[in-house]
């Protein structure tokens, strides 16, 4: 195989004895399908690249792992959330697809790297929770002008640090001990965590 890396045959020899055979296999397959392929170290296991980065493979105790840089691109039904990787947990080489099929796979990946295809984002942007103050809240800051006229001029965060200490209480005497500072802080101006700004 041309353009190996040592630290891969390292890898393969320091793996599990039913890992080797796999970890050979994957690699050998991937040279086959991708002749320049360039092969590296990252996060401690063995990865691939062309023209960016490809796939990588990987063993732990009782199993290995491969997948590809842009798996999701390629065959989101295929995603297995039981292990790292794209072909979920695999234990021996029956658990790989055929050659064909695999090598047909790092070709696609290949091509995804040619076109300078980028991965979707891997995050969406969170939902704001909405704010609900609970009425006994806000019927104590009612009996408070100044703490009331603070509480409704803060921010959003503002308001959701003392409705959140307020919510989070186990106990109806905790909750009430909390809606008297809370109110009592309140007319004073203060933020919940008042006490942990920097002055």
């Amino acid at each position: 195989m041309p353009s190996t890396d040592p630290r891969i045959d390292a890898y393969i020899a320091a793996a599990p004895e039913f890992a080797q055979p796999i970890l050979a296999h994957l690699r050998a397959l991937v040279h086959a399908a991708c002749p320049e392929v360039e092969e590296t170290m990252k996060w401690s296991s063995p990865h691939f690249g062309y023209q960016g980065m490809l796939c990588h493979m990987a063993a732990f105790k009782a199993h290995c792992a491969f997948g590809f840089w842009k798996g999701e691109l390629l065959f989101p039904e295929m995603i297995q959330r039981e292990a790292m990787g794209h072909l979920g947990r695999i234990t021996s080489l029956k658990d790989l697809p055929s050659k064909k099929v695999l090598g047909g796979y790092v070709k696609q990946a290949m091509q995804l790297n040619v076109d300078g295809v980028k991965t979707p984002a891997r995050t969406a942007p969170k939902a704001v929770r909405p704010l609900a103050v609970p009425d006994y809240f806000l019927a104590a800051l009612a009996g408070n002008k100044p703490a009331l006229a603070n509480f409704n001029g803060g921010s959003t965060s503002f308001k959701r640090e003392y409705v959140d200490w307020l919510e989070e209480a186990k106990t109806e005497a905790t909750r009430l001990r909390r809606m008297a500072q809370s109110v009592e802080w309140l007319a004073e101006g203060k933020a919940r965590n008042w006490k942990y700004e920097k002055c």
